[in-house]
């Protein structure tokens, strides 16, 4: 299996240092949308699609003015993941599933650009998406992003299976044996991990479930004020979202030489992983020569 490693949606929210730029440069701080492209025999798969041409074309209409004007996306369409798939020469109709770590609107707005992919997910992120109750939820959940509703799998948590001390969802309808849903509620109900076995061995896409890199430490985790206080704001349940960070924190401790863990929006880590892709990460249209992690 062939593991891409795609930034899907830059974001420069306001805070500098408190939302993890470096100490010496206090603008705006730079946050990536960090999905995973996979060539299998059974086609190509994307793990989340951050945010879609619709939403480059209409941010007004597709999102969120409050998360718009909080995390303050590029809204560049060549970081969208259809034009990335297409710059790697690969076709975007062959992109037939797509594996979802939740429905928040800069994990899940590509899905309209492949409209005959079938989707995963866990089966309490799909309900608690419907029934959006409450302001946050309904900020975060953009029902004008889901032209596939009509093709979701939802799976139960009930149905799992033991991975490295953790439960996870096998056997993903249509989908090969290495690629696993593990879920980590706390962000929201349905939040999960997804678990995708490559030559090297196990990536664990942990999603949202952490946002900064210093927070998987072992002995001092870290992680800035700001994002600490975002991942406070749109937590559901911060009992299990603590816990399953600390569940993340051994795993990497005690089985980092068979997984290796990785979260959405660290560009940090982002910018590690895409030096290792087959190629690199598709080249930028408009990159400047030498991008800095803290560019805003």
């Amino acid at each position: 299996m062939r593991v891409h490693h795609l930034n899907c949606g830059t974001m420069c929210p306001y805070g500098g240092r408190l939302m993890g730029k470096p100490a010496d440069d206090p603008g705006p701080a730079r946050m990536t949308c960090h999905c995973l492209l996979l060539e299998t025999d059974r086609g190509l798969v994307l793990v989340d699609t951050g945010l879609g041409l619709e939403d480059i074309q209409s941010p007004t209409t597709r999102l969120s003015r409050f998360f718009v004007g909080m995390m303050r996306p590029r809204f560049d369409e060549d970081e969208t993941a259809v034009r990335q798939v297409e710059r790697l020469g690969l076709s975007p109709r062959d992109v037939r599933h797509i594996v979802l770590t939740h429905l928040d609107f800069d994990h899940a707005g590509g899905l309209a650009d492949f409209p005959h992919a079938q989707v995963h997910l866990l089966a309490d992120e799909a309900h608690a998406a419907q029934r959006r109750a409450g302001a946050i939820a309904r900020g975060r959940y953009r029902p004008q992003q889901w032209s596939t509703a009509g093709s979701w799998q939802t799976y139960a948590p009930a149905d799992g299976e033991d991975w490295f001390g953790f439960a996870c969802v096998r056997d993903l309808v249509g989908l090969p044996p290495d690629i696993l849903l593990v879920p980590l509620v706390g962000h929201t109900a349905g939040h999960a991990g997804v678990a995708v076995r490559a030559d090297e061995g196990w990536l664990l896409h942990a999603g949202d479930a952490y946002f900064y890199r210093g927070e998987l430490n072992t002995e001092h985790p870290r992680c800035p004020l700001g994002l600490r206080a975002y991942q406070t704001m749109m937590e559901v349940d911060r009992q299990a979202r603590l816990r399953n960070q600390q569940r993340l924190r051994d795993l990497s401790y005690q089985h980092g030489d068979a997984v290796r863990v990785l979260c959405a929006h660290d560009p940090v880590e982002f910018e590690t992983w895409a030096a290792r892709s087959p190629h690199g990460q598709p080249p930028h249209p408009h990159a400047p020569q030498s991008p800095g992690v803290g560019l805003g």
